[in-house]
């Protein structure tokens, strides 16, 4: 009789590593190790190896970079949603992609469970575990960190020692990482003390500081239709392209370092530093255009719906039908999205440098302190008196008592 298959969310790192021997000696499955590559770039190296030496059947390694990028990216950064005003989500908006590929391969495979790595206290249990309940309830979600005594980096490589495998990994405390090709998140180490200021020169691998970023500044211009950045420059590009050039440009200008301290949805407060350098130039963008084009009240309604949205995607929820229902609204609003941005960096800066649409709703003639056609000064006499009605009425009642 064949044995059950678990699909392991494989990184390739020491706690994805230690989990294969675990689930095979304490579940008797077959281990298929799955890597979602959503842009990690060198860690994806030498994988296959490691899994194998590890005692894992099979791996998958998956490029879904442009899919990442075309169907999660652009969604969000239409949405201009920012959590608690700091976290542009890198994170947040790749889980539910990878539970996604989790999921299609458990099914290719007919295991019966899916295992992930993330640990108790954090968000990505709950972003993982809601992603392949809503699109395979089915399936049993084993979660080693919440179930095993291991409790430091020692002890897992002696356990893998224990089982006969013998990997390149040290004890040395590091920082704790996620990358993918929108950012890279680092917890641990002095940043577990908010008293403490980042050793930036510790912590940053895309980004330079604003004291070490070139003295001379950078000029470049983005084109966006229907609210997705499709041209750098002039030169059209697919997105994923346009945040690696963004990413490296970015960084070299120090823009998208971020310090928060934030509330987790298990309840505690974390803090992290953020690298975001392209998706930083790239939100900033489309607000510009978004200036030009939308009117007062939906740029007013997007705000409101773009902080729902922002907890809904932290919170795990990207297949939820909240989440389906406001992107429709959000979709609707990037109709007239379109336009050329120019921006110039500096030195942690991103600075305005002219943005036109065919779309926009900006009239230089009404805009002008010269009387226009459309607009005649004297009308403001009227619209004040009216507006300012109640504010006039309580006021002579208040002067009468």
């Amino acid at each position: 009789m064949a044995k059950k298959k678990v699909i392991l969310a494989y990184s390739g790192g020491l706690d994805t590593t230690c989990i294969i021997p675990w689930l095979k000696e304490n579940y008797d499955y077959d281990v298929v190790c799955c890597c979602i590559d959503v842009g990690q770039g060198e860690e994806l190296d030498d994988l296959e190896e490691r899994a194998k030496l590890s005692g894992a059947e099979k791996l998958y390694i998956l490029n879904v970079v442009d899919e990442f990028c075309d169907d999660y990216v652009a969604p969000y950064v239409k949405s201009g949603a920012v959590y608690e005003n700091k976290y542009m989500l890198g994170t947040a908006i790749a889980r539910p992609l990878i539970a996604k590929k989790l999921v299609e391969i458990a099914r290719k495979e007919n295991a019966s469970a899916i295992c992930h790595g993330a640990t108790g206290k954090g968000n990505d249990q709950i972003r993982f575990e809601l992603g392949v309940a809503a699109l395979a309830p089915d399936l049993e979600i084993i979660a080693p960190w919440r179930i095993w005594d291991i409790s430091s980096r020692q002890e897992e490589i002696d356990y893998c020692a224990a089982h006969g495998i013998h990997l390149p990994f040290s004890a040395d405390s590091s920082y704790s990482r996620d990358r993918n090709l929108w950012h890279i998140s680092h917890e641990g180490l002095e940043l577990e003390d908010p008293s403490k200021a980042p050793n930036y020169d510790h912590v940053l691998m895309l980004s330079n500081t604003p004291e070490k970023a070139p003295d001379e500044p950078a000029y470049l211009s983005l084109t966006f239709e229907k609210g997705v950045a499709v041209a750098m420059d002039g030169h059209p590009m697919k997105l994923s392209d346009i945040v690696k050039h963004l990413n490296d440009l970015g960084g070299k200008h120090a823009i998208g370092i971020v310090d928060i301290v934030e509330n987790r949805v298990v309840g505690m407060k974390s803090r992290g530093i953020y690298e975001t350098p392209g998706g930083t130039i790239l939100m900033e963008a489309h607000k510009q255009l978004e200036e030009l084009i939308l009117d007062k009240e939906t740029y007013e309604a997007k705000k409101e719906i773009g902080a729902k949205y922002a907890d809904v995607i932290y919170s795990g929820k990207w297949f939820s039908p909240l989440r389906v229902a406001l992107q429709a609204f959000i979709e609707s609003t990037q109709e007239k999205v379109t336009g050329e941005v120019k921006l110039k960096l500096y030195k942690g800066n991103i600075i305005k440098q002219g943005t036109t649409s065919p779309n926009t709703l900006y009239d230089e003639d009404i805009a002008s302190f010269t009387t226009g056609d459309l607009y005649d000064h004297k009308d403001a006499t009227g619209f004040i008196t009216l507006y300012g009605l109640s504010t006039r009425v309580r006021a002579l009642k208040e002067l009468k008592s």
